[in-house]
């Protein structure tokens, strides 16, 4: 299974979906060229993720990256979003279960969009107003190239003014810290690490695989590092 870039469990429901770079890759160009051609959004634009780790929340992450978006984080378990300052948001994913409940918590933006975070991007059932369902909207999206120019690491990549290549280096050096390199596979306790640095982009920059746990099940824990190859466990 290290064929997988990325792999996810819940093991309240039992679900595991894995994707292969290639699979994330176009799950990234597709949420690029949906906030790209179809919102109009471009280099400059704002979006907020409100979402915990999950491999769509790579794809949201990835995909507004690649288009040049600035993004504002914050996971499941924080509360507030918005920029202290500067322009507004542009668009906003946020998780269903958090749409009614932290409902204040979610910013205004003129795109809004809901994730059920469905096993294997299924639909959101219930939508709520004034949001539209992310995973199938995307899907018109998908088999769209990737953007063709590349962002710039003097560019902008989150609301706080971090470039890419500043996020780049911290990501690098993040990764030497935790002893991670090319090859490993990295076992992520989702409830524990909500922050995309540690669980997204420190492996992913390092060259190594990812596989998210939530609701962890520590009964299962030396089955699944032993099935899935891991190499740490954070």
């Amino acid at each position: 299974m290290s064929h997988e870039l990325i792999t996810y469990y819940d093991d309240a429901t039992g679900e595991r979906s894995g994707l292969t770079a290639g699979e994330l890759g176009s799950w990234t160009a597709a949420t690029a060229a949906l906030l790209t051609a179809e919102c109009g959004l471009a280099r400059g634009s704002r979006a907020g993720v409100l979402l915990p780790p999950h491999w769509q929340t790579a794809a949201v992450l990835l995909g507004a990256w690649a288009a040049g978006i600035e993004v504002a984080f914050r996971g499941w378990s924080t509360a507030g979003l918005a920029p202290d300052t500067g322009p507004p948001l542009d668009a906003v994913f946020v998780e269903r279960r958090r749409v009614g409940s932290w409902l204040e918590d979610v910013p205004e933006a003129p795109h809004r969009f809901v994730l059920g975070l469905a096993p294997h991007g299924a639909p959101t059932p219930d939508v709520p107003h004034g949001y539209r369902d992310f995973p199938a909207v995307v899907r018109d999206h998908l088999g769209t190239p990737p953007p063709a120019d590349g962002v710039g690491l003097r560019e902008v990549a989150t609301v706080d003014g971090t470039t890419y290549g500043e996020y780049g280096v911290v990501a690098a050096e993040v990764a030497r810290n935790r002893g991670i390199g090319p090859g490993d596979r990295l076992l992520i306790d989702a409830t524990a690490s909500e922050e995309p640095l540690t669980w997204l982009m420190s492996p992913l920059t390092a060259g190594a695989s990812i596989v998210i746990c939530a609701n962890l099940d520590r009964t299962l824990l030396d089955a699944r590092i032993a099935a899935e190859g891991i190499t740490h466990f954070d």
